[in-house]
């Protein structure tokens, strides 16, 4: 009798445990994974943002797509796909209009859980028609934390977003919820309405804590992988976008202010900072244009300016003797210089091989976590210059 018993209860939970090993919870994911169009249009793989705070308090997650230039913007269907058992309102492969954004509700497997993602398509990377930089838009990323620029294209749509080490400095224990205490945001007085703002900031206990006490602020076209910024600051610092076109001059107006004391990062200092007696911070602004290869398709800032970078055919940089500290907006003008033996290809300069960075810096040494904290530097109504084709 105990036998049959032991017998009864061991086979009461095995049949417990296969029922708990069938019944699996429902998944609770409501994310868009990747984003694809049908035919060679996409220039890159579909763009992830941070959050965004609409006036309401609700979230949206940016998605942009960029594709080549005459494509049919009118007419795209894009494909997504899901986490497991999600569904999307409107449905994957619905053709609509992406001449303004488009939003999609993504809902979990078990109905709980909704995300909102907004999708936007622009065409190329930065158009011809897009050329001029007033840095009037900005959006908040991060949790509402700072700002991010972007551009809009001729239907007021977005069309380029510009990066910064803001979402880096949001890890760190010197961040706040005001855009204005971050090292890159949005400043009024421009020569013309807003203008953009770079201050050279210190990162707090847990910046010192990885060697990263000092964040210059810094905009430039591209984009930053926050998830490798604690392991790898500089390969998460990709510099580029394609342009069809030759760059010839970047012009616009700055004021800078070099912050007080200049520090050189020291590991063994109990705040990863050593002050340089007579050492005086210095600002940038620079242009890259490169040839994207299928082995380096975008340059980081390990070598984006190297002079043995084989993929680099021209660069703009500010001369240090013109960058002098003025309280009043002054005018700078940089041509883009050819690298000896560099040329530019006619076939793939129409195939959308090449691609341009534009960088500004509150602090020259600030990939190195060297800088003046207070170093100030605002840009406003920045102007590329370019040639449509290759002079023969």
């Amino acid at each position: 009798m105990k036998l049959k018993r032991l017998t009864a209860c061991l086979l009461m939970v095995v049949g417990l445990l296969s029922s708990c090993i069938k019944e699996e919870a429902l998944n609770t994911e409501a994310d868009i994974e990747s984003v694809t169009l049908a035919g060679n249009v996409m220039n890159r793989p579909a763009a992830f943002g941070d959050a965004i705070t609409e006036a309401d308090g609700s979230k949206v997650y940016p998605v942009m797509l960029y594709v080549a230039e005459g494509t049919d913007i009118t007419r795209l269907a894009p494909e997504l796909t899901l986490t497991e058992g999600a569904t999307v309102t409107p449905a994957s492969g619905t053709v609509l209009d992406f001449t303004t954004p488009k939003d999609y509700i993504v809902t979990s497997r078990d109905g709980q859980w909704q995300r909102h993602y907004r999708i936007t398509v622009a065409t190329g990377g930065i158009s011809g028609q897009n050329t001029h930089f007033s840095f009037e838009h900005v959006r908040l990323g991060g949790k509402g934390k700072y700002h991010i620029f972007y551009e809009v294209d001729q239907y007021g749509a977005e069309s380029l977003a510009w990066a910064s080490g803001n979402p880096g400095f949001a890890l760190t224990d010197a961040n706040e919820d005001d855009p204005l205490n971050f090292p890159t945001f949005q400043g009024n007085d421009g020569v013309s309405g807003k203008c953009l703002t770079l201050i050279t900031r210190r990162t707090g206990s847990l910046g010192s804590l990885v060697n990263m006490p000092i964040a210059s602020g810094n905009l430039f076209i591209g984009t930053f992988d926050v998830l490798n910024a604690l392991n790898d600051p500089l390969t998460s610092t990709l510099f580029g976008t394609q342009f069809e076109h030759v760059p010839v001059r970047l012009s616009g107006y700055y004021k800078y202010k070099a912050g007080e004391t200049f520090y050189e990062l020291d590991t063994s200092a109990p705040d990863k900072l050593r002050p340089v007696s007579g050492l005086k911070d210095q600002c940038n602004i620079y242009g890259i244009f490169y040839e994207s290869t299928e082995a380096r398709p975008i340059l980081d800032a390990t070598d984006a300016l190297a002079e043995d970078n084989p993929q680099v055919i021209s660069t703009a940089v500010i001369d240090q003797a013109d960058a002098q500290e003025t309280d009043e907006w002054t005018y700078f003008e940089i041509p883009f210089v050819t690298r000896p033996g560099k040329s530019v290809d006619p076939e793939k300069l129409a195939a959308g091989r090449y691609c341009l960075a534009i960088v500004f810096a509150s602090s020259i040494r600030g990939d190195y976590f060297e800088g003046a904290p207070g170093s100030t530097l605002c840009i406003d109504e920045v102007e590329l210059t370019y040639e449509e084709t290759v002079n023969e």
